[in-house]
C-alpha cells in the first residue's frame, strides 16, 4: 500500500487554486473531446466531398445508432468515474481498485449485447428513421461496419472513464490523437483514393476505434500497479457492491441519453420527410453545433470528477466554485460560438457540403442554435453538480424532462400552434434543456448537495470512527 501511495495516477481535485486546478485537468479533456469531434467531421468532409448530400445523409442516418451507443458507454464511464473520483476522495483505494475491474467487465457484456442487437435489426431501424431511399445502401453500409467497433468504443471509454475518476486527464487525450490520424489516414485513402464512398468511411472509423482502445489499454497494463489492473480472469469478477454503484449512477445517465438520443432520432426521422435538402442540412448543423459545444462539454466532465472528489474529501465550497466557474466559462464558449453561427454560418456549412440549397438552409439553422448553445452551456455546468454528487432519482427526472417532455413537446407545439414546418424540430431542439436548466440551477440553489456522497452509510460510519 506504501508503495501504491508513492507511485499515482492522476491529480488531487481537492487542493490547489479552483479555476486553475479546473483548468488544467479540464483542458486535456477539451482537447480529446475536440479530436474526436474532428475526425468525425472529417467523416462528414470526405463523404460530403466525394460522395455528395447522399454520402453525407448515408453516414448521418447510419451513424445514428453509433450516436446512439456513444453516449450509452459514456454514461458507463461517467458512473465508474464518479464512484471511482469519490474512493480516491475519501483514500478507498482498494475499494477503487475492485471498481476498476467491474467497470471494464459490465462495458464489455453491454457492448457486446448493443452490437448484436443493431446487426439484427439494422434494416427495421433504417425504416423507422425514415431514411430516405437514395441513400439507403450507404446508410445500412455505415451501420452496419461501425456497429463492429462497438466493443472498442466502449473500451476506450471505460478505461478514460478511471483514468479521469483517478484525476488523471492527459493520457485520454494521447489515445485520440492516435485514433484520429488512423481515422483521418484511412479516410483519405478508402474514400478518395478507392472510392468505397460510406462504407470507406465507416471502415476508417472502426480502425480508428480499435486504435484508441488498444492505445488506452497498453497505458494500463504498463502502469498496472500505479492503477490497480491486473490482466488475469478473477480480475475481472464482478464485485456486487461496486456494480450495484455503477449500475446505479449509469441508469438514470443512460435513461436520459436514450430519452434524448430517441428525441434526437425522432426529431431526424421527421426532418427527413422533408426531403434530402433538410436532412443534410439537419444531419451537417448537428455536426457544426455538437463540435462547438465540445469545448463546454469538456469542463463539464472535469466539473463533475472535481465535485465528487471534493463531497469525498468533505470540501462542499470548493465543489461550489468549481460549478460557478464551469458556468463562467461555458458562456463565454457560448457567446464566441453565438457570433460564428450569426456572422459566418455559410462558410461553416461549406466545409462540408457544396449544395448551395442547403448552404442558404443552413443560415436558418444556426440561427436558430443560438439559443442552444447558451441553454446547453448554462444546463450542462450545474448539472455536473448532479452527476458529480450522485443524485440517481434526479436524474431519472432529468432523462424523462429533457429526453421526452422538452425536445418533442416543444417540436409539437412549433409544428401545430406556430406552423412552422420543418424548422418546428430545429425549434424544438433549441428549446429541448430549457426545463432541464431550471431543475438543475434550483438543485444547485438548493445546497442540498452538500450532503449527498455516493458512499455508503457503512462507509460514513467508519469514517466517523477513525475521525474520533
Amino acid at each position: 500500500m506504501e508503495a501504491t501511495a508513492k507511485k499515482k495516477v492522476g491529480a488531487d481535485l481537492t487542493a490547489g487554486p479552483v479555476f486553475q486546478t479546473l483548468m488544467v485537468f479540464a483542458v486535456p479533456i477539451i482537447l480529446t473531446n475536440l479530436i474526436q469531434q474532428l475526425y468525425s467531421l472529417v467523416d462528414l468532409m470526405v463523404v460530403g466531398q466525394f460522395v455528395g448530400s447522399t454520402g453525407t445523409v448515408g453516414v448521418s442516418t447510419g451513424g445514428e445508432i453509433s450516436d446512439f451507443m456513444t453516449p450509452l458507454a459514456t454514461a458507463f464511464a461517467m458512473s465508474g468515474q464518479v464512484y471511482i473520483a469519490q474512493l480516491t476522495g475519501v483514500g478507498e483505494h482498494e475499494k477503487a481498485k475492485r471498481t476498476i475491474g467491474t467497470l471494464l467487465t459490465i462495458m464489455f457484456i453491454a457492448s457486446a449485447c448493443f452490437a448484436v442487437l443493431t446487426l439484427v435489426f439494422c434494416n427495421q431501424i433504417l425504416g423507422l428513421l425514415n431514411c430516405p431511399e437514395e441513400a439507403w445502401s450507404q446508410a445500412r453500409a455505415y451501420m452496419v461496419i461501425t456497429v463492429l467497433g462497438m466493443p472498442f468504443i466502449f473500451g476506450y471509454n471505460g478505461v478514460c472513464g478511471v483514468l479521469r475518476g483517478m484525476g488523471e486527464s492527459k493520457k485520454p487525450m494521447y489515445f485520440i490523437i492516435v485514433a484520429a490520424v488512423v481515422n483521418i489516414v484511412f479516410d483519405i485513402v478508402l474514400v478518395a483514393i478507392f472510392r468505397l464512398e460510406a462504407a470507406g468511411t465507416a471502415i476508417a472509423t472502426v480502425f480508428s476505434q480499435f486504435g484508441s482502445f488498444l492505445a488506452a489499454f497498453i497505458f494500463m497494463y504498463r502502469h498496472k500497479e500505479e492503477m490497480g489492473f491486473e490482466l488475469k480472469l478473477s480480475y475481472f469478477k464482478i464485485d456486487k457492491e461496486a456494480a450495484k454503484k455503477i449500475i446505479l449512477l449509469a441508469v438514470p445517465q443512460m435513461v436520459r441519453s436514450t430519452l434524448v438520443r430517441f428525441s434526437m432520432l425522432w426529431v431526424n426521422a421527421n426532418v427527413n420527410e422533408y426531403g434530402l435538402v433538410a436532412a443534410a442540412t439537419n444531419s451537417v448543423g448537428n455536426k457544426i453545433q455538437k463540435f462547438m459545444e465540445v469545448f463546454m462539454q469538456g469542463v463539464e466532465s472535469a466539473a463533475a470528477s472535481m465535485v465528487g472528489q471534493n463531497l469525498g474529501a468533505k470540501k462542499p465550497e470548493r465543489a461550489k466554485k468549481a460549478i460557478l466557474c464551469t458556468w463562467g466559462f461555458c458562456m463565454v464558449v457560448a457567446a464566441i460560438s453565438s457570433l460564428m453561427f450569426l456572422l459566418i454560418p455559410r462558410q461553416l456549412y461549406r466545409l462540408f457540403t457544396t449544395d448551395q440549397e442547403v448552404i442558404e438552409f443552413g443560415v436558418t439553422y444556426l440561427s436558430i442554435m443560438v439559443m442552444t448553445i447558451f441553454v446547453n452551456g448554462t444546463t450542462g455546468a450545474f448539472q455536473s453538480m448532479v452527476t458529480g454528487s450522485g443524485f440517481v432519482s434526479l436524474g431519472f427526472l432529468l432523462g424523462i424532462v429533457d429526453g421526452v417532455i422538452s425536445r418533442i413537446g416543444f417540436s409539437l407545439l412549433f409544428l401545430h400552434v406556430f406552423h412552422q414546418g420543418v424548422e418546428s424540430y430545429f425549434w424544438g431542439t433549441a428549446f429541448s434543456r430549457t426545463l432541464t436548466g431550471v431543475v438543475v440551477i434550483a438543485y444547485f440553489l438548493s445546497g442540498k448537495w452538500k450532503t449527498r456522497k455516493l458512499l455508503t452509510d457503512s462507509d460514513e460510519k467508519k469514517k466517523a470512527g477513525k475521525n474520533q
